[in-house]
């Protein structure tokens, strides 16, 4: 099956898809900031660099895109029609990685928590900040 798109326009698109700062990992940092929480970004000395680090209470966030990582069951993971093997290699190979930093950073005694994009739409958001204000204190 054909792209919908031409090439230049897909390579556009997909120039703008944003590894950092994303949208979900904001609501996230600036609900802990509210909060009294202090943290730094993306640290490249801990393995998977974690979106959010909280070391006063050793607790790392990873706030995970669900197509990116590919969210087992969710709605906003659908695999593509176009070149879908390459898909489907690239999001087997981010999940690796993911299990394989995770592993490290809690054999290094890092709490880790995880939260995914369909937990931070509008219906659920509440409820899943509250969460991770129990999970850190």
């Amino acid at each position: 099956m054909a792209d919908v798109h031409s090439i230049a326009t897909r390579s556009y698109n997909m120039s703008r898809i944003k590894g950092k700062n994303t949208k979900p990992e904001m609501l996230v940092r600036k609900y802990l900031f509210a909060h009294g929480f202090r943290y730094t970004l993306h640290s490249k000395k801990l393995p998977g660099k974690p979106d959010i680090v909280l070391p006063k209470y050793r607790t790392v966030i990873f706030v995970h895109g669900c197509f990116w990582h590919g969210h087992d069951g969710c709605k906003y993971f659908v695999v593509p029609k176009t070149r879908t093997d390459w898909w489907l290699n690239k999001i087997s190979g981010n999940i690796a990685n993911d299990t394989k930093a995770i592993k490290a950073l809690k054999q290094a005694g890092w709490k880790v928590l995880i939260v995914w994009e369909c937990k931070l739409k509008q219906d659920k958001l509440e409820n899943t900040l509250t969460s991770i204000l129990k999970d850190l204190l």
